[in-house]
C-alpha cells in the first residue's frame, strides 16, 4: 500500500465506501520503472487493466499509447486523443466496428489467426501475433502462451502469415508475443523470446517486435528487457512493450468497511465490497495484500467476506488482524488493475466510486473524484 492511512480515511469520509482509490505519483513511478528498464522501447498500456479515463489521459499525456481489445476501449483511445500509431487493436474475435474505427484512427492491427488476413481493412499495418506454447507460471486462466490457449498463430505458422499479409497489400511490420499476466519467473520470457527468434531464417529483418507485458509486480524488469532486446535485435527491429497490471495494480487501492463479524466454522471479517468490486481472488485465486486500518491487542485469523450471496465471495482468507469493529476500515492493496475495469452490476449492486490522491492538485486537495458511485438508476437506465 502506497497511500498515508489519513489519506485513506479521508477518502472513505469524502466519497463513501465501496471505493477505489489510486495513487498518481506510483503510477508515474511504475512508468519510470518501465522506461528505465526499456529504454527508448514504444510503450503500449494495455487498457483492459484500469481503462479509467483521468489515468488514460495522464498516460496519453506521458507519450505512452494503447493496447485496445474492444470497440469500447478504441473509442476511449480517441476519447483522450489517440490516434495513428498511438493505438493498437488486439483480440482473437474483432468486429467490423473494431476493424473499421481502426482503419479510421490508422491504428496498427495484431493478427491473431491466418484467416484474419482477409478481415483485415486495405492497406493496414499489422503484426502477427505468434503463439510459443509454453507452460508459464501463472494461473491457467491467465497463460495466454500455452499450446492450448486461444490466442495467436503457431510458430510454424507464422512466417506464412507475415508473407500472406504482404501478398495482400498490408505493411507486415513484425511479430507480437504476450505469454500471459503476473508471470512470476522472468525465465518464461527468455523462452519465449527465444522460441521467437528461431524464426529470423525464415522470417528475414523486421521493422518491430512487440514482446508484450505480463510481468510480475516483483519482476527483473532489467533482466526481461535485456532478452527483449536481444530478441529484437535479432530482427533488426524496434522494441514494443506492452505493460498493463505492472503499470497500475499497486497505485490502486480498494477500500471497503467492516459491516459486522461472524464465527461458523471459520472467523468471518464481513465487510461491504465483494466479488462484484474484486473479482481476482474468485476468479482467479488471485491474493491481495490486506491492511486493517485499526489497532487493537486482541489478533485473530480472520476470512474478509463480501455481502454477495455466493460462497465464493471471498475477498481474502487467513489475515491476521485486530478485532473488526463495524465502520473500521479494510485496505485492499494492488488492486488497481483488473479491479474496477472488473467490477459488475451482478445483484443489481451499483460500481464504486474512484478517486485520484495527488497533494496540492484539484483546487488544493489530494483527492479528485475520477469516477462517481452509480445509481440504481444508473444500472437500469438501459432498460426498456
Amino acid at each position: 500500500m502506497t497511500l498515508p492511512t489519513a489519506a485513506l480515511h479521508d477518502a472513505a469520509e469524502r466519497f463513501g465506501t465501496p471505493l477505489y482509490v489510486y495513487d498518481a505519483a506510483e503510477l508515474d513511478a511504475a512508468l519510470a520503472r518501465v522506461r528505465s528498464a526499456f529504454g527508448p522501447a514504444r510503450v503500449y498500456y494495455a487498457m483492459k487493466a484500469n481503462p479509467n479515463l483521468t489515468l488514460l489521459r495522464r498516460l496519453n499525456a506521458a507519450g505512452v499509447g494503447f493496447e485496445c481489445v474492444s470497440p469500447g476501449e478504441i473509442a476511449r483511445a480517441e476519447e483522450v486523443g489517440a490516434s495513428g500509431p498511438q493505438i493498437l487493436v488486439n483480440g482473437p474475435a474483432k468486429s467490423a466496428a473494431e476493424y473499421a474505427t481502426g482503419a479510421r484512427l490508422g491504428a496498427t492491427f495484431i493478427v491473431d489467426r491466418e484467416e484474419e488476413v482477409a478481415l483485415l481493412p486495405p492497406a493496414s499495418r499489422a503484426l502477427v501475433r505468434v503463439n510459443p506454447a509454453l507452460e508459464v507460471s501463472t494461473h491457467d486462466h491467465l497463460a495466454t502462451g500455452a499450446a492450448g490457449s486461444k490466442f495467436g498463430v503457431t510458430l510454424q505458422q507464422a512466417p506464412r502469415v507475415l508473407e500472406a499479409l504482404r501478398a495482400a497489400g498490408h505493411t507486415a511490420l513484425g511479430l507480437h508475443v504476450h505469454i500471459g499476466s503476473a508471470i512470476r519467473d522472468a525465465h518464461d520470457f527468455t523462452a519465449a523470446f527465444g522460441r521467437l527468434t528461431e524464426l529470423r531464417e525464415q522470417t528475414g529483418p523486421l521493422a518491430v517486435l512487440d514482446a508484450g507485458g505480463g510481468w510480475g509486480l516483483d519482476a527483473d524488469l532489467h533482466g526481461i528487457a535485456r532478452e527483449a532486446r536481444a530478441a529484437a535485435s535479432a530482427f533488426g527491429a524496434e522494441l514494443w512493450v506492452e505493460p498493463g497490471r505492472y503499470l497500475v495494480a499497486r497505485a490502486g487501492t480498494l477500500l471497503t468497511r467492516v459491516v459486522g463479524t461472524k464465527r461458523t466454522g471459520r472467523n468471518f471479517c464481513l465487510v461491504d465490497a465483494g466479488m462484484t468490486e474484486l473479482l481476482r481472488p474468485m476468479l482467479y485465486g488471485a491474493e491481495h495484500p490486506v491492511t486493517p486500518l485499526w489497532d487493537g491487542d486482541e489478533v485473530g485469523i480472520w476470512d474478509i467476506a463480501g455481502p454477495a450471496c455466493e460462497s465464493g465471495d471471498l475477498l481474502a482468507r487467513d489475515i491476521s488482524m485486530p478485532q473488526p469493529t463495524r465502520g473500521a476500515l479494510v485496505a485492499i492493496g494492488e488492486a488497481g488493475a483488473y479491479g474496477a475495469a472488473m467490477s459488475s452490476n451482478y445483484l443489481t449492486r451499483s460500481r464504486p466510486a474512484e478517486a485520484l490522491y495527488e497533494p496540492g492538485t484539484g483546487d488544493g486537495q489530494d483527492w479528485t473524484l475520477i469516477r462517481r458511485r452509480e445509481t440504481p438508476q444508473d444500472v437500469w437506465a438501459a432498460e426498456i
